[in-house]
């Protein structure tokens, strides 16, 4: 039995040096950085920026690989069952690792259980946007939405998606009655905005903020539970009549479960560095959006926190997506 013992220590001791043997010289080959939107979407730009850093870095190529479809499930699962080597990477989102969880039947992979984190990349708050005809300020919004239950309509694109999710957990916690309805896209749900067909929907600044400067819409508040460092002149929903209330549209970072945690560091050490860099920091500064940064554990359990709150969201308000 001492014998096993100590032969089941010099493999396991010889497992961690092979380990980290590995994560010195990796990479040794082109990197697959796979993105579950399509090209030109805020989570491939994002992506690619982060590529390009991690390339010079490394001296490797890092490829982005769009692999739209399914809210970002084809993806994700493609991502799952890769080898957990280190070359291959997912830019996750709010909706791969967190609300798909809640909104689809049978997703075909685990966030938790499937990924290993390495950091968030960076989180977008949405605007509580108006018609130019609505109130000036949110507590105003709320008060007329209780006085008109039902009679307030809000729109997002689709159903089951981060601005819904945010929409409905502002619904709940406001205590208001308001009217969901779907859009194809964020873009088109504005625009009825601005026309008066409906009354307010949960937008993105890089969506938002052009529209803003012609007066057709107003902003009542943004979504982050603190002030955004991109836009600090607009209040948080949770500073205007509902307090407690965060949400952001986000994206992140993971690999495939088993990848060594030396690699995983290796990983980590680069996008930080990556989201650090000032050009970056300008361009997401620009759209709205702070930069991540943070630890792996972190992020892990930013994950389960965030799968949890949406879960009791979606739940709530009996939302279903085919």
């Amino acid at each position: 039995m001492r014998i096993r013992s100590v032969q089941s220590a010099f493999g396991a001791i010889t497992l961690i040096a092979a380990c980290v043997a590995n994560a010195q010289t990796y990479p040794t080959k082109p990197i697959r950085f796979i993105v579950g939107f399509a090209p030109g979407g805020a989570t491939d730009i994002i992506a690619r920026a982060l590529a390009q850093k991690l390339s010079d870095a490394f001296g490797q190529q890092v490829v982005v690989d769009n692999r739209a479809g399914g809210g970002g499930t084809i993806a994700a699962l493609m991502a799952a069952k890769s080898p957990p080597d280190g070359y291959t990477m997912l830019m996750g989102t709010i909706s791969t690792l967190a609300t798909n969880v809640s909104t689809y039947k049978n997703l075909p992979y685990d966030p938790l259980k499937d990924f290993a984190p390495v950091t968030l990349a960076a989180a977008t708050p949405y605007f509580v946007t108006v018609n130019a005809n609505m109130p000036s300020t949110l507590k105003e919004f709320i008060a007329l939405a209780k006085a008109k239950p039902g009679q307030i309509n809000f729109g997002t694109s689709g159903a089951g998606g981060g601005a819904h999710l945010s929409a409905e957990l502002f619904r709940s916690m406001a205590g208001i009655e308001i009217t969901h309805i779907p859009y194809k896209g964020a873009a088109l749900a504005l625009t009825d905005v601005i026309g008066g067909q409906i009354q307010m929907s949960f937008t993105q600044p890089l969506i938002v903020l052009p529209q803003l400067k012609t007066g057709r819409v107003k902003a009542l508040a943004i979504t982050s539970a603190k002030r955004s460092t991109a836009l600090p002149d607009f209040p948080t929903v949770a500073e205007s009549g509902v307090p407690g209330y965060e949400s952001s549209s986000w994206q992140g970072i993971v690999v495939p479960a088993g990848t060594p945690p030396a690699i995983v560091a290796r990983l980590h050490a680069e996008l930080v560095k990556g989201l650090r860099a000032k050009d970056i920091g300008e361009r997401l500064a620009a759209e709205g959006t702070d930069p991540g940064g943070n630890s792996p554990a972190e992020f892990g359990a930013y994950i389960k926190r965030e799968i949890a709150k949406w879960a009791k969201v979606v739940k709530d308000a009996g939302i279903k997506t085919e």
